[in-house]
């Protein structure tokens, strides 16, 4: 019921930045889309934060300058909006800034420059549960998870992964939220989410997206799809990227 109610209510978008011109244009950009509505305006960190507490969000736009110096005011977001996907706007994308963004949880980098119609597909996306992730960014964030993970390259350093538990990494490289995931395997969300934990665990990565990196760099699923006691599985895509 909650969700039926949230979905009625559309997507639910906080818009952060320190330049209202901004914050005006975007709010322009989204008041002609039926199923988007911005529910408040923040042009500081701090009103940020008071913002997430009062008002249910599926989406937060902010200004990358906004976090600029800061070290952990995007772990701090999501702790106080765990549901809030965030979106960050950049001047200009660097290799340094934009892998340490995605490793901190937000699902989507972009330019200041987006176009109206990106940034509407971009939030879309995002409410829906995919990461919004360019080509660049792809190329950055798989060479630094490389490199990260030069030690579990080696067979011997390999996990032995369960049945289940390959079957639940297929879902998440196909983009599939945890309830869906659930319903596919026959079990409940939380059981979903004790798996993860396992599963990030044994490959040492911390998230979705490192999952999904860690399966494309050692070709973790190809591996096991041609065996017939594994939970039968769709072909994977290891992650979904903006086209």
């Amino acid at each position: 019921m909650a969700e039926e109610a949230s979905k009625q209510l559309g997507i639910r978008v906080i818009l952060a930045d320190s330049q209202a011109i901004y914050r005006v244009g975007m709010r322009k950009v989204f008041a002609v889309e039926d199923d988007i509505r911005v529910v408040a305006q923040a042009e500081s960190l701090a009103n940020l934060y008071l913002a997430l507490q009062r008002y249910p969000t599926d989406v937060v736009v902010l200004e990358g300058q906004l976090i600029a110096g800061t070290t952990d005011a995007i772990p701090e977001l999501v702790r106080t909006a765990p549901d809030a996907k965030l979106i960050v706007q950049v001047v200009e994308t660097d290799e340094a800034n934009t892998v340490e963004l995605y490793r901190r949880g937000v699902r989507g980098v972009v330019p200041r420059s987006i176009t109206p119609d990106l940034l509407i597909k971009c939030v879309r996306k995002i409410a829906a549960g995919e990461t919004w992730i360019d080509n660049q960014s792809v190329s950055w964030v798989i060479d630094a998870y490389r490199a990260q993970a030069t030690s579990l390259t080696g067979p011997k350093t390999q996990p032995k992964l369960s049945k289940k538990e390959l079957a639940i990494i297929s879902c998440i490289t196909r983009g599939m939220r945890n309830k869906e995931i659930a319903y596919q395997i026959g079990t409940t969300e939380q059981v979903i989410k004790n798996y993860l934990r396992k599963v990030y665990d044994k490959l040492g990565v911390s998230d979705r997206l490192e999952l999904a990196l860690y399966c494309l760099h050692h070709q973790l699923l190809k591996k096991y799809t041609a065996d017939p006691d594994v939970l039968p599985v769709a072909q994977a895509t290891p992650l979904r990227s903006k086209m």
